[in-house]
């Protein structure tokens, strides 16, 4: 359990939010969500003590652990990667060394005897006998084979290191967990089994996240920050977006009655709640909805880019062919091989593999930026293509401002450009702006102003959701939902997958797997688990 009790964090004149009170409980787990900037990061930093709030305070429950996920990705460089992970406990790692210490001593006497039966007592009581075992299985569930548990940190790559950070965060069955970004760089296999391992976690949890199924999966409350406070609604993130939604809508129909919309919230809190209790989702078998005051409902102050598709020529019937494909990277392994399909009128394939290299390789084969080891592809006279890279930094390699970058990639003048800049919320002074000093998130926003610019009937998005904030995303799947030509695609969310694909197309080094199928079904399918392990060679 936290409490916090009158937390206010300010910076300088800027007042994140204050008179926060607000209780987390046991058993339920709370998304953190806000715009850039809201404060969600800096709240979990108060939490655990990393930061001083300029007010107030924060109260764990009696002899409670906080456990929190590290973002200091090369603090434990001189580690091994199993002790990595102990060190997650850290009551329990003090008292191994110690105890360790007194067992090493030369002269080793009565009285160290008697202080090594109550450190082993007190070693046993926290489960310290199974405490390798337990690390290892955790290690196994993000991914670390049993081969690297013993080796340096130094070793591992970093989005191996991630994943060591995400297994020392769970370590131990911490009473209190804060985790930060928990799925970036992890694949859709392991989200999914961190899904389902919180779901069963019966302490508290704070999360914050861009990845909006995560957050539908495993969380019981979401906590907005807006309107310079903190917020907390019973229910996941969907349903803080649709009743902000609505509550949107209601606003703007200046004309609707104070009781009409009343009945309108509560039967949307209804149908809702029911929705919930018929769910498979792994949050199904938590109390999600408790009461709540419709009062409180109200439009979000956060603002959604305005991505726009829109095709200036429909394609025919031949769109893409792609023959006996074959791609390595440069240490020798096989991506792919054996690559053969055609993409149909009206399809939205998204790739997959368990190499991510494999989709920005045939991404980068079928863009004619890179030659294939084998094979051939050929585009349908009809098709214009745009393509968003999974590394953008070669575009931003300029001191132009905004407008200026942008009026490379089309023709028309300055109001013109700045329109598609507004959409993605550059307004103002923000469109003269040198590129080369722009955030992650606002280069992607500027690509995405790219695309729209070329009219394209055939999109190419390699990883479209990395760098961009819950709104841009949101946005970002709302239009390709409704667009009309074809999207080829690779992504790490969830959401975005389920929702835009209606096939799937997974490359490995001995061919591919192509189904037109819901990825939900995919990822469940039995015959599909049997012949990607024959496919992967394992």
């Amino acid at each position: 359990m936290i409490t916090l009790s009158n937390i206010a964090i300010q910076f300088g004149k800027r007042v994140l939010y204050k008179d926060v009170n607000m209780k987390f409980t046991n058993g339920n787990i709370y998304g953190v969500i806000g715009a850039n900037g809201a404060g969600k990061s800096t709240l979990l930093k108060a939490i655990s003590g990393e930061l001083e709030p300029t007010k107030g305070s924060v109260e764990l429950g009696p002899g409670e652990r906080l456990s929190v996920l590290s973002q200091d990705h090369f603090q434990y460089d001189h580690c091994t990667v199993l002790n990595t992970v102990l060190m997650g406990h850290t009551t329990m790692w003090e008292v191994m060394q110690e105890r360790d210490a007194l067992y090493s001593k030369p002269d080793f006497s009565d009285e160290d005897g008697i202080h090594v039966a109550e450190l082993e007592e007190k070693f046993a009581e926290m489960g310290g006998y199974t405490a390798e075992s337990d690390a290892a299985a955790l290690l196994s569930g993000v991914g670390i084979k049993e081969a690297k548990h013993n080796r340096m940190m130094s070793e591992l790559s970093a989005k191996e290191k991630v994943r060591v950070m995400l297994a020392k965060a769970l370590f131990g069955n911490p009473d209190n967990l804060l985790l930060d970004e928990p799925t970036n760089d992890l694949d859709l296999d392991t989200v999914q089994w961190l899904e389902q391992y919180l779901s069963e976690f019966e302490h508290t949890v704070l999360v914050v996240s861009h990845d909006r199924h995560f957050l539908d999966c495993v969380c019981t409350h979401t906590v907005d920050i807006d309107f310079g406070k903190v917020t907390l609604f019973a229910g996941n993130y969907s349903f803080w977006y649709q009743s902000s939604q609505l509550a949107l809508r209601q606003a703007q129909n200046q004309k609707a009655k104070a009781e009409e919309k009343r009945k309108e919230l509560e039967e949307f809190i209804r149908r809702f709640s029911a929705n919930v209790a018929k769910s498979k989702q792994t949050t199904s078998r938590k109390k999600m909805l408790e009461k709540l005051n419709v009062e409180e409902i109200r439009p979000s102050t956060r603002k959604y880019p305005g991505i726009i598709f829109q095709m200036e020529r429909e394609p025919g019937n031949q769109i893409l062919e792609v023959h006996d494909l074959k791609a390595t990277a440069e240490d020798g392994t096989i991506l792919f091989s054996n690559v053969n399909f055609n993409v149909e009128k009206g399809d939205k394939v998204v790739f997959l593999s368990r190499d991510p290299r494999a989709m920005t390789a045939l991404f980068e084969i079928i863009n004619g930026n890179r030659e294939p080891e084998e094979g051939t592809f050929s585009w349908g006279i009809t098709i214009t293509t745009a393509y968003l890279p999974l590394d953008n930094t070669k575009f931003f390699d300029s001191d132009k401002n905004l407008v200026d970058w942008l009026s490379q990639y089309g023709e028309g003048n300055e109001v013109y450009f700045k329109s598609f800049l507004g959409r993605m919320l550059f307004s103002g002074e923000e469109v003269l702006k040198k590129v080369n000093v722009l955030s992650g998130g606002e280069k992607m926003r500027c690509m995405i102003a790219r695309m729209q610019l070329t009219g394209a009937n055939c999109l190419i998005l390699d990883t479209p959701t990395n760098h961009l904030d819950l709104e841009s995303i949101q946005a970002f799947n709302n239009n390709l939902k409704l667009f009309k030509g074809n999207i080829l695609f690779s992504s790490h969310d969830h959401e975005f997958i389920e929702t835009v694909a209606n096939r799937i197309i997974e490359l490995t080094p001995n061919g591919i797997i192509d189904k037109m199928m819901e990825y939900d079904e995919y990822i469940s399918s039995e015959p599909i688990k049997e012949l990607k392990t024959r496919l992967y060679g394992e």
